[in-house]
């Protein structure tokens, strides 16, 4: 009988009234079943899921009732006339499987003369489960074509809503251009997504708020497990320090934040969840299975194996010819953990066998050691996935910004004989003068906290500085480490340093990888905590929640903004659960151990939100100048600057896009001005979302269209392509712990000591004693796999999941400007990785730049800008 109601059923919706002309049309709708990540993670069957649709379903009601945008009603407090109620009496059984993405019902409306043009409808669910509402289409609406209703909404029960849910049409509407029958609803419906600020938030819930999460630690739990607040702004109830390692809104009620059970423990609006996206709940969930599964399997076989590498050969045995798994250690992941679900995560078959995927660095065999080359360490800066750091060196020796009275002279010891001689006959100041030293600096940052990482972990580290000269063929050489440690006698007297230079052969040449090394460390922790975590993930989510508390659905820049939010907030909520909470995986992987999200908060007191633009970012580093006669008014002192070079075409692509889609809406600077939600949503980023840096004098004043552009430009940058640039490499470069490190369990090896006698016997034995263990590396190859995944169903920037996002001819044309431009770019990256004289482009590893490519491919591509930071 089921079979038979399978394949293209479609159930009409009918309503009779005083007709006096019909309007049809089609829902679009997925039921939960079909949703369900747990259903798709144990692999129901279809069959299951289809019954479970069917007992849900079959003889529950929803109505749907259209409201005018040009009558008024007397019964409707003067709001829209009323359609009468139309009730859905059975629902399609259209679900052929449980990969179905959607159902489609016909609906039928009669209306009176006097009805005029539908501009919203109105949606009740009177069955016992929610649904997901996709969108709602009218066809031959008063003979002028089609309306449609953008959805993509979970309808919850009606009992559980003070309010009806309703939507509106696609059309877009600054506050005073909406119909005045329609204003009235749209003010309503954005005092439901602000709450009353005081009520428990529970799953379903679809409420936007604010709050300081200060739940990273648990003391209640564990007394080591507790964590500093990270709030130093008691005025403001939303504090972005603590939203920098917590970012997320749920209620306090009585200092303890609200909880409710789902995937996700933490609270997030329903809407935002993971789960109208089967893909991305698939990659999410392996990360959670990484995390509470997998990890702790690892441990298991680590306890019964020596818990070191000794070389090279053994970490590349884990990508190119796996390791024995013992029975029982195998048993226990795959009692865990779906054998396929394993294979995709690993490689794991059943043989036992554990095999991670090779990464890009250590791929080509041909050169199995190119990822220890000075170039491609120093090409990594340039076009790896911390490409943001690197500055033009204006002085020398590098001076530090910290303050004398507290810590002493910080400044560099650097010397001129230490680098001149490898400066190509240059002196330094001719190298300075000629715009060809530059500097990792990861100094300050470090200082401020390693006497603490020092003292309380099992972690060693250093500040660091290296100085790295431009060559004529635009690749960069290091000529000189500075590793530092402060005074042991105290703070006040400044810094002990000890300045490393380049060797190839030796002991000398092990000590010089080894300064590398830790390099690297400081800049994958940098890279982590500051370029990934801060400066995407956190610092956006306030701009998610005030778009969505202040700017209406039918508002335009609510329409440019909110692809560029999808599932943000959810991945920050999985990332507090399982990566920087206490004793999480950010934790037990760094080297910043318990103080890493002090490290994060602390760099965000000077983050500035015009410097978040790419021109601006690669002006203040000294990377580049104002030229009049370089395209966009900007001239690269490197050249060779693959992430500068691609990012200035996507920067300057958005930017346009973002021009024109502006203005069309607004005519002239005054219109910005006048705008209520537009005043309100900027005022609460400000104020509110970004509450501790709200006296900064660099914010936009957002009086002119010039400050609006600038700022939707940045929101959107940081959403897609900076994201992308810190993230989707991950695996490329990380993957490969000896290439990052991440944690280092001794000091840089001292002539004289054991230590050195180690190196110099047996080098390679010595570097991984130093470096990471085997539990961290298995630990931090698994997590940046999950990471670095594009999910199948990911929206690529230039691209809408639902093509009628908005039904403006102009801003669709100029849409259809950027998506071309997008691939033109896409084709010039191509060819400029093919250029053999742009050796940055693919380095010593023979690893091409592609992680600004507009489109992508799933997997660990290492390609694509998704609209979102969705991982």
């Amino acid at each position: 009988m089921l079979g038979g109601m399978l394949g293209n059923v479609v159930d009409e919706i009918s309503g009779k009234n005083k007709s006096g002309r019909k309007i049809k049309g089609k829902v679009v709708l997925m039921n939960k079943s079909v949703l369900n990540i747990n259903d798709l993670l144990s692999l129901q069957s279809a069959t299951t899921v289809m019954n479970s649709a069917y007992d849900q379903l079959l003889g529950q009601q929803v109505s749907l009732q259209l409201i005018s945008s040009e009558n008024a009603d007397s019964e409707n407090g003067n709001k829209g006339k009323l359609g009468k109620p139309v009730s859905l009496q059975r629902w399609s059984l259209q679900l052929p499987s449980p990969l179905a993405k959607e159902s489609w019902f016909a609906v039928s409306f009669d209306l009176d003369e006097e009805f005029g043009t539908p501009g919203a409808i109105v949606i009740r669910n009177n069955q016992a489960s929610e649904f997901y509402l996709k969108t709602i289409t009218l066809d031959d609406v008063n003979g002028a074509g089609q309306i449609h209703f953008v959805c993509n909404s979970w309808i919850y029960p009606d009992n559980r809503y003070k309010k009806p849910r309703i939507f509106f049409s696609n059309k877009s509407y600054l506050p005073h251009e909406m119909p005045a029958l329609l204003r009235k609803h749209r003010e309503e419906e954005l005092e439901v997504l602000r709450g009353d600020g005081k009520t428990e938030l529970k799953t379903g819930d679809r409420v936007y708020d604010y709050d300081t999460y200060n739940d990273l630690g648990d003391p209640d739990w564990n007394f080591e497990l507790a964590r500093p607040e990270l709030d130093p702004c008691a005025e403001s109830r939303a504090s972005i320090v603590g939203s920098i390692s917590n970012i997320g809104q749920g209620t306090i009620i009585s200092n303890v934040v609200s909880r409710a059970p789902s995937f996700f423990s933490t609270y997030v609006p329903r809407d935002e969840q993971f789960g109208h996206l089967k893909a991305a709940d698939f990659v999410a969930y392996n990360l959670k299975v990484v995390v509470q599964n997998i990890i702790p399997t690892f441990e298991a076989f680590i306890n019964r194996t020596p818990n070191e590498f000794d070389s090279f050969k053994e970490v590349d045995d884990l990508y190119f010819n796996g390791i024995q798994l013992p029975t029982d250690v195998f048993n226990q992941l795959t009692s865990n953990v779906p054998l396929p679900m394993l294979k995709e995560l690993f490689r794991t078959d059943g043989q036992q066998l554990l095999k991670f995927p090779v990464p890009q660095v250590i791929e080509d065999r041909s050169k199995p050691t190119a990822w220890r080359t000075d170039e491609e360490f120093a090409r990594e800066m340039l076009a790896g996935i911390n490409p943001v750091v690197i500055c033009l060196l204006k002085e020398f020796p590098p001076t530090s910004k910290l303050s004398p009275g507290i810590y002493g002279n910080q400044n560099s010891t650097i010397t001129k004989e230490d680098i001149e001689y490898n400066l190509d006959g240059l002196s330094v100041e001719e190298a300075l003068n000629s715009n060809r030293l530059f500097i990792l600096d990861h100094h300050d940052t470090n200082m401020l906290f390693l006497r603490k990482i020092i003292n309380n972990t099992s972690a060693k580290a250093y500040a660091s500085r290296t100085i790295l000269f431009l060559r004529g063929d635009e690749t960069l050489k290091p000529v000189a480490i500075e590793l530092s440690l402060p005074h042991p006698d105290g703070e006040e007297f400044g810094a002990v340093s000890k300045v490393y230079t380049p060797a190839e052969h030796g002991i000398e040449g092990s000590i010089w990888q080894f300064a590398k090394a830790f390099v690297a460390l400081n800049d994958e922790g940098q890279h982590q905590l500051v370029s990934h975590w801060l400066n995407t993930h956190a610092v956006l989510e306030p701009f998610v929640i005030a778009t969505n508390r202040q700017l209406s659905v039918v508002h335009p820049i609510y329409k440019l903004l909110h692809p560029h939010y999808r599932d943000t907030m959810t991945i920050n909520a999985l990332a507090r659960e399982l990566l920087v909470n206490a004793d999480g995986v950010i934790e037990k992987t760094f080297y910043t151990g318990m103080y890493s999200l002090e490290v994060s908060s602390e760099a965000y007191k000077s983050w500035n939100f015009l410097e978040q633009a790419l021109p601006n970012d690669l002006k203040k580093r000294g990377i580049a100048v104002d030229d009049a006669n370089s395209q966009h008014g900007l001239r690269l002192l490197i050249q060779d600057y693959p992430y500068a070079v691609d990012g200035l075409k996507i920067w300057f692509a958005i930017e346009k896009w973002v021009r024109d889609y502006c203005f069309f809406y607004y005519k002239t600077d005054e219109m910005v001005q006048q705008d209520p939600e537009l005043q309100a949503w900027w005022k609460e980023l400000k104020e509110v979302g970004h509450g501790d840096l709200k006296h900064q004098p660099w914010w936009p004043k957002m009086e002119t269209r010039e400050e609006l552009i600038q700022s939707c430009t940045i929101i959107i940058w940081i959403a897609s392509a900076l994201h992308a640039a810190v993230n989707f490499g991950q695996y490329t470069y990380a993957g490969y712990g000896p290439n990052r490190p991440t944690i280092s369990r001794r000091l840089m090896p001292e002539k004289g000591s054991p230590e050195y006698a180690e190196v110099e016997k047996n080098p390679e034995k010595a570097f991984f004693r130093t470096m990471a263990s085997q539990m961290q590396t298995l630990t931090g190859i698994s997590v940046v796999e999950a990471l670095s995944k594009h999910a199948s169903d990911e929206v690529y920037l230039g691209q809408r999941d639902t093509p009628n996002w908005t039904i403006d001819k102009q801003p669709l044309a100029a849409f259809e400007a950027f998506q071309k431009r997008l691939a033109e770019i896409e084709q010039e990256i191509i060819k400029l990785n093919k250029d053999k004289k742009l050796k940055n482009r693919v380095g010593p590893v023979n690893v091409p730049y592609t992680l600004l490519y507009p489109s992508g491919e799933v997997g660990l591509s290492g390609k694509g800008i998704p609209n979102s930071i969705a991982i």
